[in-house]
């Protein structure tokens, strides 16, 4: 038997200077997927004139995003991280450099460096149902440790 659970997963987030202590993520969303990985393309294809396949590694940012619950202190967190990496007219950016450690109930970890925050919620929206809706927020990493 596998026991598949998610139920416990932690998500610590350290920003060099927004949060250099950083601070640790459990409020995730029920209506999206919590922590997610899309797939990454890792190399690519083509066909040469008379039908030769080649093929090239191609480097790729691995791209996490986390989704929590509306009004949350993780959610004001990543908001301020959102906001304090922002650029705007009159505006000064910390570019933080962010470093992720997901902690899975199992014991098993991974660890995301030279990092950055990538996309979020500019505000907050309102679903058809009366309902705040899901913050998420993406980043953008170099590497990676772990699985």
């Amino acid at each position: 038997m596998q026991d598949i659970s998610g139920f416990g997963l932690q998500v610590r987030i350290v920003a060099s200077v927004s949060f250099p202590s950083g601070f640790t993520v459990t409020q995730f969303a029920d209506d999206a997927d919590p922590f997610n990985f899309p797939d990454m393309q890792i190399a690519d294809s083509a066909m040469g004139l008379n039908g030769d396949l080649v093929v090239w590694s191609t480097a790729n940012p691995i791209n996490p995003v986390i989704s929590v619950i509306p009004n949350t202190e993780d959610d004001r967190n990543l908001s301020m991280l959102l906001e304090a990496n922002r650029v705007g007219r009159g505006k000064k950016s910390v570019q933080d450099n962010i470093t992720i450690t997901a902690i899975y109930p199992d014991g098993r970890n991974i660890t995301l460096i030279n990092g950055k925050l990538t996309n979020g919620p500019a505000g907050k929206t309102v679903s058809s149902s009366g309902r705040l809706g899901t913050r998420a927020y993406t980043f953008a990493f170099e590497n990676k440790v772990g699985d």
